[in-house]
């Protein structure tokens, strides 16, 4: 079940408080936006914990109590009176929610405009360990191989799936600004899915990021089958490969997916 469900299903049964993240002076535990929501025992999302959160949660819930929100915007100083050492100021606003809010909740709090998008190419063991780790990001992720049957069920739904024979067919279906990663079951489909990506930058420059699976070995022969292909040096230079955040040692999807996942968040916006 998705944030948004669970939002949606705590409301059809009672109120909740909306706490959101307003304003931030100095440095806070998280940034404009940030949101939780409180019923009387429950809690979900979070705006950086500690005891900025404990403070906010027994607002809400004394508004739960009293039928409406005691306060719609307060201050918090993140100093010792807090027992928190940030530093900053962070200025909190509480919103009640009823059942009359489930229509438009998602839109209104997802942020999914700032969402990056990433279309990732292969639905192996290490596509999988990718889709895990990037669907819990701020990230929509278009997922794509030429297999029938490859993608597990129970995806979140900021993942979609496409079936692409070819799969480079789909390239120029991806969503401008998306960060690409390919590692296909085949090292053929890597070649003219990379191929389909680097026309693609050169004709809209549209991709700011090209990242492929794979050795310095099968990206020195991917070069040259490249170079023969017509795409210049400085083409070349664009693509990402060995991917991911060097430092990160080992070979198992998951740690992949870690190193990954962390080279994406430290790209920047398109």
């Amino acid at each position: 079940m998705s944030v948004w469900q669970e939002l949606a299903r705590w409301l059809t049964r009672g109120p909740a408080v909306l706490v959101r993240v307003a304003q931030v002076e100095g440095s806070g535990p998280r940034e404009v936006g940030a949101w939780m929501a409180v019923n009387a025992s429950s809690l979900l999302g979070t705006i950086g914990g500690g005891q900025l959160e404990h403070e906010a949660m027994a607002e809400a819930r004394a508004g739960l109590a009293a039928g409406h929100v005691l306060q719609a915007r307060r201050r918090f100083a993140l100093g010792p009176s807090l027992g928190q050492c940030c530093g900053g100021v962070v200025h909190l606003d509480f919103e009640w929610l009823d059942a009359s809010h489930i229509a438009g909740l998602r839109e209104r709090l997802g942020g999914e405009a700032q969402w990056r998008p990433v279309a990732l190419f292969g639905g192996g063991h290490v596509g999988r360990a990718l889709v895990e780790v990037l669907s819990r990001l701020p990230m929509r992720i278009h997922w794509i191989d030429s297999r029938d049957e490859i993608f597990p069920g129970g995806l979140a739904e900021r993942v979609r799936t496409e079936h692409s024979e070819p799969v480079q067919g789909a390239v120029p279906g991806l969503a401008p600004g998306s960060r690409v990663l390919i590692m296909s079951f085949s090292h053929a489909e890597d070649l003219d899915i990379l191929a389909a990506c680097l026309k693609r930058r050169r004709e809209h420059a549209d991709l700011p990021f090209i990242g492929l699976i794979g050795s310095r070995s099968k990206w020195a022969k991917f070069q040259a089958r490249l170079r023969e292909r017509g795409f210049s040096e400085a083409e070349l230079a664009a693509v990402h490969c060995p991917i991911g955040l060097p430092g990160i040692a080992g070979k198992q999807p998951e740690v992949i997916a870690i190193a990954v996942a962390a080279q994406l968040l430290g790209l920047p916006d398109a």
